[in-house]
């Protein structure tokens, strides 16, 4: 029989927050956190604007100093995620007051990149030296994706299913939905999962940038503009977002808090083009279908808040707004959503992750975050974007879609429990 699955932890590093009540504060005033970066201004860079973490201090998340050092930032933010969320669930696999069995509990962490600026760094020592002799000895194990889920999983004994799944923007929103199967189907009873990534640095601008990807405008807070006539693409971000998924009944049995329960998890692959959407949303929209029938969705009794991908490029949000109107039809029309892109920035492997703790939040307090900035709406995304301000409403049930390059898509569901 299936079990039910629900989230006991939360945390995230953000810009607008490094830790969830910070995080969900900002969201419902409608700040945004997206800054000029200062340090690049002597660069010359196409794009010179970002989401990056403000008065961040890895050593307040449990870490020690010889191992901020040696890693990664991607795997810095993961942890320090992972230390909130683990800690809010009050879960222990090990020693006195150990609560869960470290084989029935897991790991589903992934980054869109991974070590990115250790594979910058470590590249540019290559075209100085081409001997290679000062290239790090700790270079693979920092800079590969899966890193970490395995530095999670020795942090806190997970000894169960230890999965690093990589779909660009997706990504975190697929580690979520496949750690909900995992648990739903009775291979684990925990498993930590979301998503990471570092990607302000200067080839990630300039590589986005130059794909045309992303926006150039030079007003920071008017620049990510999902749905927006104006927009002008997206705005990258860094960070990292972390869930605990844990079987309902092993929740219940130790009392553990619950936010919510995931009822759903659609995924699906557009098989189309690199980087384009396939423009008649129809592959995306059967992601969003299937998690609807997974959560027993009914239109004569549901109200419906969607958390959507939004990044505010020409394509994706036309094609999104088809994607919905083709899954939901004229229920489309009634549905509340909002791109949270448009304050915290894209945040790549980490951003399905982060939308979805507002989800979950949106559900239990009652409160639509924003779009902000949509002043100019598209005549084409003629749907209900939660303009500029926050709306007060109890949805029954919470959709998180994201869309990756590659043509990735997937679609979560969650209900107030």
């Amino acid at each position: 029989m299936d079990k039910r699955v629900v989230i006991t932890g939360m945390g995230i590093v953000s810009c607008v927050g490094n830790n969830v009540p910070d995080f969900w504060d900002s969201l419902k005033a409608g700040r945004c956190g997206i800054e000029i970066i200062e340090e690049y201004a002597s660069m010359g860079l196409p794009v010179m604007i970002g989401g990056r973490l403000k008065d961040f201090h890895p050593e307040d998340y449990g870490m020690e100093k010889p191992f901020i050092r040696k890693q990664d930032p991607f795997t810095i933010f993961a942890m320090a995620a992972a230390w909130q969320a683990v800690q809010d669930s009050g879960l222990k696999s090990e020693g006195e007051g150990a609560n869960i069995d470290p084989f029935r509990f897991g790991v589903y962490v992934g980054s869109g990149i991974g070590g990115f600026e250790s594979i910058y760094r470590e590249v540019g020592k290559m075209y100085e030296d081409p001997s290679g002799q000062w290239i790090s000895p700790q270079f693979i194990p920092v800079m590969i994706s899966n890193m970490a889920a395995g530095q999670i999983a020795i942090k806190f004994h997970a000894q169960g299913p230890c999965i690093d799944v990589v779909t660009a923007c997706a990504t975190s929103t697929q580690n979520l939905g496949e750690a909900y199967r995992a648990i739903k189907h009775g291979y684990a009873d925990a498993i930590i999962t979301g998503g990471t990534d570092n990607s302000t640095i200067p080839i990630g601008l300039a590589s986005f940038a130059n794909s045309r990807a992303l926006s150039r405008a030079t007003d920071p807070k008017y620049a990510s503009l999902p749905f927006n006539l104006n927009r002008g693409g997206f705005v990258m971000a860094d960070g990292a977002a972390i869930l605990v998924l844990e079987e309902y009944e092993h929740a219940l049995a130790r009392g553990a808090r619950i936010y919510g329960e995931m009822t759903g998890y659609g995924s699906t692959c557009d098989a189309y083009h690199a980087t384009a959407p396939r423009p008649d949303g129809s592959t995306q929209a059967e992601a969003i279908r299937i998690a609807l029938r997974e959560s027993g969705f009914d239109e004569t009794r549901d109200t419906v808040y969607f958390n959507a991908h939004g990044t505010g490029t020409a394509l994706n949000d036309v094609t999104e707004t088809l994607a919905i109107k083709n899954a939901f039809g004229d229920f489309a029309y009634k549905c509340h959503i909002s791109s949270t892109k448009s304050m915290h920035g894209h945040m790549l492997g980490a951003t399905g992750a982060a939308e979805s703790i507002a989800t979950i939040l949106a559900l239990r307090d009652g409160i639509i975050p924003p779009t902000i900035n949509l002043d100019t709406p598209d005549p084409e995304c003629d749907l209900d974007y939660t303009p500029n301000k926050a709306l007060k409403l109890q949805a029954t049930i919470g959709l998180k879609e994201s869309l990756g390059f590659g043509g990735h898509n997937a679609c979560l569901a969650f209900r107030k429990i």
